[in-house]
Order: structure tokens, then sequence, then C-alpha cells
């Protein structure tokens, strides 16, 4: 049985489809395309499926509605593809829960890249599965091994492949102050790019998911003109326990 990654493309130029289907399919990834949400959906509930590469742009609903709409019921991965320079349209695709993007036009290359990253995020970095630790901070509990967060009372907090990332990389560097590119390197393995926001996105959906008040967070604060900084201490346990 074919266990290479599945990827599934949703863009309404066929054009764009095909050509991403030979080349991803060149490189021993399995490949199914959709032309809007409806053969998306189809699509999803006849394979299982490692990766989306989402259109912005489509007919029906649009690519920020179906991964609002996705996230909200699965953690599979999706890379947006935006149009050229619309960092708008980037920040709000991360807001709706996508893992990365990449800008029209792009090379098959870069994208690829893109997609061989986010799945090894998706399986867990290495370095932060090294022991299988579950770590503990201020009533929370992070599994690096299941990528699972769970609150105190043990009920589990869904993150966003991205979200996970990023809250790892803050919990194995705590009481360092980490730059914006930094975090990009180490939540997203990838060097930002000029005037790159990315990650200011992704803190303010995390401090929404585990800060007491959002608007004046403890855990993660913001260090001015230097980046953020990860507070509260914490503690490793073994494997399976919270």
């Amino acid at each position: 049985m074919d266990q290479s990654p599945h990827i599934l493309v949703v863009d309404d130029d066929h054009e764009i489809r095909d050509l991403l289907a030979r080349f991803l399919k060149g490189h021993g990834l399995r490949v199914t395309t959709a032309a809007d949400g409806r053969e998306m959906r189809r699509a999803l509930d006849g394979w299982k499926v490692d990766l989306i590469v989402l259109d912005l742009m489509l007919p029906g609903e649009d690519g920020l509605t179906l991964c609002r709409k996705l996230r909200a019921e699965s953690t599979i991965p999706v890379i947006m593809l935006t149009a050229m320079g619309e960092e708008v349209d980037r920040i709000v695709g991360l807001e709706m829960g996508a893992d990365d993007y990449i800008a029209k036009p792009f090379s098959p290359r870069e994208l690829l890249s893109r997609i061989k990253a986010v799945l090894r995020r998706a399986k867990g970095a290495p370095e932060a599965a090294a022991g299988g630790a579950v770590l503990r901070f201020a009533g929370w509990s992070l599994d690096l091994d299941k990528r699972e967060l769970h609150r105190g009372d043990g009920v589990m907090v869904p993150l966003s492949g991205g979200e996970f990332d990023l809250l790892a990389a803050f919990v194995t560097h705590p009481g360092r102050v980490l730059s914006r590119d930094q975090l990009l390197d180490l939540a997203r393995g990838r060097e930002a790019q000029p005037f790159d926001r990315s990650i200011d996105v992704q803190v303010s959906r995390l401090r929404r998911k585990i800060e007491e008040d959002p608007k004046e967070p403890v855990l993660i604060k913001t260090v001015r003109s230097g980046g953020y900084m990860f507070t509260p201490t914490f503690e490793p346990r073994g494997k399976g326990g919270r």
C-alpha cells in the first residue's frame, strides 16, 4: 500500500491544478485535485488527506471560509495560496487557521519545500518529540509526542499545526527573548521574509487560547523592539503524564 503523503490541491484554475499535480506526483507524493469547496469536501469524504493546498480565491465559498470551517472540524494542515503582495490576505488566512501561505506566482519547487516542512511539523519536530515529554506550565499540559494541549481539568484545546509549533518553541525556550525571525525559524522551519508579521498573528491566536486575559497576557509577553518571551516556569514529565 502506498504510504506516501496525500496532497489535496484546491484551485479553480485547471492549468495550475494540472501543473501542481504532475510536479508533486513526480516528487513522490499522491495528489488529488478539486476546483471548489464542493469537490474538496467530496475528496475529504473519500480519502485520507495529509495536507491541503488551498487557493484563497475560489468560486462559491472562498478559501478563507473553507479554511475556517475545516479548522473547526479537522487538524489537516493547510497551505494557503494568496495573491502576490496581499499581506492582509495572508494574515487573515493565518487567523483562519492556515499553517503556512505562499504568494502567487510561485515556484512549484518552493511549494514542495513548504509542503515537506509543514508535513514534518505535523508529524512532530524531532527536537520537540525527543524524550516524549509532557510539559506542564500554569495549569496547562503540552504533550509533545501526541501534539496535544490540555487544560488543568484534562480537556483538550485544539491547536492548528502552526499554533502547536509556536507554543512548543516557547515552552522549550522559556525565559528567553525570541525575535520574530527566531520564532519563524523555530516554529515554521524557514527564514522570515521582509516585514513578515505572521508570527504576530499566531501569537495573538495562541494568547486567546491559553491566556486568562489575552489583552493583558502574562504567559507570552511582548518585549518592546525585541520579540516575545515565554515567562511561566514548567517541568517535564514522563510519557503519559499530565
